[in-house]
């Protein structure tokens, strides 16, 4: 079963056809859809499209609540409650996205710290999942989710791009890995093509980060750039080129560790 763990469907890219978008995912095989929260605007948004489309597309959405570390700035007790709040939505399957990302560095690194310790904590108190972004800075961010990892349940590091060190590390933590289309890219995806058959099976799912990463091994690649669940496939095959498993046994294991992972219907 094809399980897009990462869409980022409230974005402005999507606001004029997202039924079409949607429609398009399931013709094309994708049963279940997690939408992304990355900021307490984006998280009402996402708990809105669940809301307006949840019954066209019965037992497919689902979504996240979080405050992405771009927008960490924006983090106070305050949005915190809100967060808490939008998770008692019945849709709501993790916390996140939250982490830490020192590439850009959006926000102060303490403002981020701050923020992600509250996600874990937030996590902990409700018992779901933690949906994580990190990039730039696996070595403060491992070490924080050892001091943390006794006490929430699950966690997934969403669109991993890191070296083989850091995978180990997450993976000795009982985390689970998202792969993106970035796997797929020729150039800045090699590293990840030499490390993918080292993430077991049971602990990785799959996902498009759309309207981001669009998977560079489709053979017609959109002219507008716009990633979108319904090219999930491409995804898969790009892991299936790195891996023993056949493109179906992928779709399949990925898709039974994503039911499992954020307790979907």
């Amino acid at each position: 079963m094809l399980i897009d763990i990462g869409v980022n469907l409230s974005h402005k890219r999507f606001a004029h056809d997202t039924r079409e978008v949607l429609k398009y995912a399931r013709e094309n095989g994708v049963h279940k859809l997690i939408l992304t929260g990355t900021s307490v605007t984006e998280s009402n948004r996402v708990i809105d499209l669940l809301d307006k489309f949840s019954s066209e597309f019965p037992r497919m959405l689902y979504g996240t609540v979080g405050i992405h570390p771009h927008s960490a700035s924006g983090f106070s007790n305050a949005s915190l409650t809100d967060l808490r709040s939008l998770s008692a939505h019945s849709s709501v399957v993790a916390i996140g996205e939250t982490g830490l990302d020192f590439y850009r560095n959006l926000a102060p690194k303490e403002i981020q710290i701050e923020c992600f310790e509250a996600h874990l904590n937030l996590a902990s108190e409700l018992g779901l999942p933690l949906f994580m972004h990190e990039r730039e800075a696996s070595s403060l961010q491992i070490d924080i989710l050892k001091n943390h990892r006794n006490n929430f349940s699950k966690g997934v590091i969403h669109c991993f791009t890191g070296d083989r060190r850091t995978l180990y590390q997450y993976l000795d933590m009982d985390l689970y890995i998202g792969i993106t289309g970035w796997i797929c890219d020729q150039r800045r995806g090699i590293p990840l093509q030499n490390l993918i058959a080292d993430i077991p099976l049971d602990r990785l799912m799959i996902e498009t980060d759309s309207p981001y990463l669009l998977p560079r091994n489709m053979a017609f690649i959109p002219k507008d750039g716009r990633n979108e669940p319904s090219f999930l496939p491409w995804v898969a095959s790009g892991i299936a080129a790195c891996r023993e498993e056949s493109k179906n046994e992928i779709i399949k294991q990925t898709g039974k560790t994503a039911i499992n992972f954020f307790s979907l219907k």
